[in-house]
């Protein structure tokens, strides 16, 4: 699989993340709302992250409004939800040599980056 960066092309966060990535570097860039992620992106991110709730924003504005903090969610409705929209996944989301970054945490970018050094 091509090393890949799943982002929102709104988000002012994940913008100012791929400007700062080294232009050396090779990803497929992949807008989630333009081109929303398939059954098969979401299993592979799954098999590399371990969990569906893994790769789920507990940030996203939809999480708050629909009051899912306080239900018990399983690791099928997390998949359900991020499937159902594209601002459940946590961003951005790097799969870079079969090994997957996710969020936006500076421990997670310093990774990131030296991911790409390597690549």
């Amino acid at each position: 699989m091509t090393d890949t960066i799943y982002y929102l092309a709104s988000c002012d966060t994940c913008r100012k993340i791929i400007k700062s990535l080294p232009k050396s570097a090779n990803l497929k860039y992949h807008d989630i709302k333009q081109d929303p992620i398939t059954v098969e992106e979401l299993e592979y991110m799954r098999s590399l992250s371990g969990s569906y709730e893994a790769l789920f924003s507990k940030k996203a504005q939809l999480y708050k409004s629909m009051d899912l903090k306080n239900k018990n969610l399983t690791e099928d409705d997390y998949r359900k939800y991020i499937l159902e929209h594209y601002t459940f996944i946590s961003r951005p989301v790097f799969i870079i040599q079969d090994k997957i970054y996710i969020g936006n945490t500076q421990q997670n970018m310093l990774q990131v980056m030296k991911a790409l050094e390597n690549v």
